[in-house]
């Protein structure tokens, strides 16, 4: 199990992670570093454990929207393709169709009745 080091807020962190994980782990730590450098850069020196808790709120609120854009992008996607469906299965143009088959059915008896 390798051990990564990462920094977060000017300070430095080992975490341990399962082989292969070390870079979604080096990521993860590269957003949680982006909040904590900034709320260092707002309100200075903080404690280790108010900044990573402030940081991780910051990021959880940004994947709570982003969340929500996401089911809003999912609905109006349902949405859409069951309009699309609703219009590819008109009633009106179905019963047209069915017309002109029967239609097409009649004049197909009427010309064998007349060649046989």
């Amino acid at each position: 199990m390798p051990d990564v080091t990462v920094t977060i807020g000017g300070r430095d962190f080992t975490v341990a992670c399962q082989d292969g994980e070390e870079p979604f782990l080096r990521t993860a730590a590269t957003m949680l570093d982006q909040e904590a450098s900034a709320l260092v850069e707002q309100i200075g020196r903080v404690p280790e454990s108010r900044m990573l808790l402030m940081a991780g709120l910051m990021l959880a609120d940004r994947t709570a929207s982003w969340e929500e854009r996401a089911r809003a992008a999912e609905a109006r996607l349902a949405q859409q393709e069951g309009k699309a469906a609703e219009g590819a299965v008109d009633p009106g143009t179905l019963q047209r169709l069915a017309d002109l088959a029967a239609r097409a059915e009649a004049m197909a008896e009427a010309a064998e009745d007349r060649a046989g």
